[in-house]
Order: C-alpha cells, then sequence, then structure tokens
C-alpha cells in the first residue's frame, strides 16, 4: 500500500485499517510494516484505546515474586524469613504484602529477646576474635626497637605525659605521672637509655582513699624494682561518698609520679629532642607536598 503526497490525509479510513489488524493479534511492528507507516505518533493515534494482544506483553519478572512473598506471609512467615527465602528487599516485600493480616506471634518477648541476646553475644565474641588478632598482628609488626628508636618514643612519650616548663612557671623538672603500668615501664626503660641513675629517682603513688592503698603501693614497687627508700609518702585523693568513680576494681592501683632528680640539663635535652620532632616531621609533610 502506497501514499501519494496526502499520504496520511485520509485519517479515519487508515485508523480502521489499523485498529482491524490489532484486533487480529498483530504487533505495532506488524501493523506499521503492513501500512507503511514510519511515524510513530502517528502510529500510536491510530492505535489509541486498542489493548495490545496478550502474545506482544512481556511478562514482569517480580510478579512471580509477588506471589511467592503472597504465599510465604499466609504461611506465617516474617518480612526477614521472606528476604531469606527469596533474596529481594524487605521494602518491596512490605509493599507485596501489606494488605494481608500479621503473622501470629510464635515466641514471647521474653523468648525473643533471649534469642536477640545470643545473636549479639556471638557478634561480641566474633569482634573479639578480630580484635585480638589485629593486636597480635601490629605488635609482631614492630619487632624490636634500636636505641634510637626507644630515644624517640621516650621523648615523645614525656612530652604527652610529662611536665612541662611554662612562661608563667619556668621550672625545669623531669616529672612523669601515669596509671599505665606499660607506659611506666616503657618511660624507665628510657631513662636507663639516658644514664638516668637510679638514685635520683623518687617514686610518689597517687591514688584514692578508698582504694586498696596498701597493694597498690607494693605493686609499684615490684613494677618498678626501687628501694622502698625511693617511694614519698603517698597522696590520698579525697571526695565525698556520693562521688561517682569509675576506676575501680581489683586493677585500680592509681597512679605512679616518677621523679628525676638534678635534671635540668635533661630537661633541656628533652625539650630539644621534641623539637626536632616537631621540626622533622613538619618537613617530611612539606617535601611529600612538593
Amino acid at each position: 500500500m502506497t501514499h501519494a503526497s496526502g499520504k496520511y490525509a485520509d485519517f479515519e479510513g487508515l485508523r480502521e485499517k489499523a485498529v482491524a489488524l490489532r484486533r487480529e493479534g498483530l504487533s505495532r511492528r506488524q501493523i506499521r510494516d503492513r501500512l507503511y507507516i514510519d511515524n510513530n505518533v502517528l502510529l500510536n493515534r491510530l492505535l489509541e484505546g486498542e489493548p495490545a494482544p496478550e502474545w506482544t506483553k512481556r511478562p514482569n519478572a517480580k510478579d512471580d515474586l509477588r506471589e511467592r512473598a503472597r504465599e510465604l506471609r499466609l504461611q506465617g512467615m516474617t518480612y526477614d524469613q521472606i528476604q531469606v527465602e527469596l533474596g529481594c528487599s524487605k521494602g518491596s516485600i512490605s509493599l507485596w504484602v501489606r494488605d494481608l493480616p500479621k503473622p501470629e506471634r510464635k515466641r514471647s518477648r521474653e523468648e525473643a529477646s533471649a534469642i536477640a541476646r545470643r545473636g549479639w553475644e556471638a557478634t561480641l565474641q566474633r569482634r573479639d576474635v578480630e580484635r585480638v588478632r589485629a593486636k597480635k598482628a601490629a605488635e609482631a609488626g614492630i619487632g624490636s626497637l634500636s636505641p634510637r628508636e626507644l630515644f624517640l618514643v621516650g621523648v615523645s612519650l614525656y612530652w604527652a605525659e610529662g611536665s612541662k616548663a611554662k612562661p608563667h612557671r619556668p621550672q625545669e623538672r623531669v616529672t612523669f605521672i601515669n596509671s599505665d603500668p606499660d607506659m611506666i615501664s616503657v618511660y624507665l626503660a628510657w631513662l636507663r637509655l639516658l644514664d638516668v641513675p637510679p638514685e635520683h629517682l623518687r617514686f610518689h603513688v597517687h591514688i584514692h582513699e578508698t582504694a586498696d592503698v596498701a597493694a597498690a603501693e607494693h605493686y609499684w614497687a615490684d613494677l618498678t624494682g626501687a628501694a622502698p627508700s625511693a617511694f614519698g609518702k603517698t597522696s590520698l585523693k579525697r571526695h565525698s561518698p556520693k562521688t561517682n568513680r569509675k576506676n575501680t576494681g581489683e586493677g585500680y592501683r592509681g597512679c605512679l609520679v616518677v621523679r628525676v632528680l638534678k635534671c635540668a640539663d635533661l630537661y633541656r635535652r628533652i625539650e630539644g629532642s621534641w623539637c626536632g620532632i616537631v621540626g622533622a616531621a613538619l618537613e617530611s609533610e612539606q617535601q611529600k607536598r612538593t
């Protein structure tokens, strides 16, 4: 079939033929080819109101999932159970089954809470295993420390936790305080590296009055290996009975203060070394940027 210059002039006649072909079960492509129509807008107008034949309709992949989800919901499954079964999102499931009644609760709240706790405990145990593994790997990665490395560690450790001279208090004292026994051990190793004589060290325990003071004093004495004469009087932290302390329990031993006598020269060396670390770090960062 061909059309002259008034190719689509007889619209009603063309529509009649297009509708007849559609009702015979032809697809849009078949009708277009049969009537020699190359304009989709015109084809839409010709077929307006005429439904497509069933064989041309593409199946919706979610239709089967939807029906299956409704079946499972009617069987009493929760959203989580349906999601595991079908592998689709809970948002889709909610839309598909929202008109269906909720399944009856099969467990009491106490039973559900117990199950949730067991699941959470398993998660915590897994995290603990991962935490220990990561810490062990990091520990093994350190290896041994050279004297220079220990020196730099000690300077940084002191500048973080030790006393510093202030413009309003230009006292060059070397005093270190901490509650972590490992920090104290590293600090003492650093002082030995610097050839600080043991007789130049003085120790003081600072602890809450409600703690086991005697046990803490014995603990710090054993850790440091210092003579009893090197320990000064223990300082007790007073507080009211209403004070809500967090640092309690068998592991609480207060803080240990380590003071170095005749230390002005040592303090100047520490401060100068820290300035050197800062300058080197900034220089290294600048080189990376250029």
